[in-house]
């Protein structure tokens, strides 16, 4: 069965953290493709009841402002999957593999170890948000369910970090995610 899955859904991870590897993968692709769409139709929609109907969808602005945040952080998690998020890295790069694998399985460890802090602070934030009762204008749904996304999003992308940092204890070579090999576009590769 593992081998029936698309390359981008196969975990590279042994037991228990390649089945979990498997299924977020599996579900921050559902939730972004359906959060883009679901923002695309809402947008066109809303121009069209605009222009043809000579009236906008009341509630297009607040939905699109969930997706955005939906999008976002569980964009965080899939960016950090595929070893795409920003680095810098002009001194990393001159060191040898060895020592940046071991600086690696540090700067994974220590990133995942931040994420989770940030989920703890979300998760404290989306309590202040629940006190004050507020509720958005059109859809009247409480403003703290639009922000669940967030810790969600750091909880997902400190689990991938952590997978990436076993993925670097576990191999001989310098592993940015648990799927994609240390380099630049002309040599990085996923496996």
């Amino acid at each position: 069965m593992k081998d029936d899955l698309p390359a981008a859904h196969r975990s590279a991870l042994p037991g228990l953290l390649g089945i979990v590897d498997t299924a977020i993968s599996k579900t921050e692709a559902v939730i972004l493709a359906l959060g883009v769409l679901l923002m695309a139709l809402n947008t066109i929609a809303n121009v069209v009841g605009r222009f043809v109907f000579g009236e906008s969808l009341f509630f297009a602005e607040e939905i699109n402002r969930i997706l955005i945040v939906m999008i976002t952080f569980a964009g965080i998690g899939y960016a950090a999957r595929h070893g795409r998020h920003i680095r810098m890295s002009a001194l990393y790069d001159a060191l040898p593999v060895e020592v940046r694998r071991y600086l690696m399985i540090t700067i994974a460890f220590f990133t995942s170890a931040v994420m989770f802090f940030l989920c703890w602070f979300a998760i404290g934030y989306i309590q202040s948000v629940h006190g004050t009762g507020r509720v958005l204008p059109a859809l009247s749904i409480p403003v703290y369910l639009m922000y669940l996304w967030v810790p969600l999003g750091f909880i997902v992308t400190g689990v991938q970090y952590f997978m990436t940092g076993v993925k670097n204890i576990l191999s001989r070579d310098v592993y940015l995610s648990t799927h994609v090999l240390d380099g630049y576009e002309d040599s990085e590769q996923e496996v």
